[in-house]
């Protein structure tokens, strides 16, 4: 039987903290300010701080199980 408070749990859950991501953001937007005022690649780097900190999820933290962020009660129960 089919429940509506069923959720599967996806591929991509969150595991960056609120805390990890505001960090992620602000380095990345400084790596990017510095790629482009010294015309090297660091500002790519800066790039996918900021998308897996927007995103709150970050693949090699999912390769070796890490999770900054708070369990979900809700999927624990």
């Amino acid at each position: 039987m089919y429940k509506f408070n069923e959720r599967k749990k996806s591929i991509r859950s969150k595991n960056v903290g609120n805390w990890d991501a505001v960090l992620r953001v602000l380095i990345g937007s400084l790596l990017i300010i510095v790629g482009f005022a010294t015309g090297n690649y660091w500002g790519l780097i800066g790039l996918v701080l900021i998308i897996t900190g927007g995103l709150s999820w970050c693949p090699i933290y999912k390769i070796f199980g890490i999770q900054t962020c708070k369990p979900d009660i809700e999927s624990a129960v």
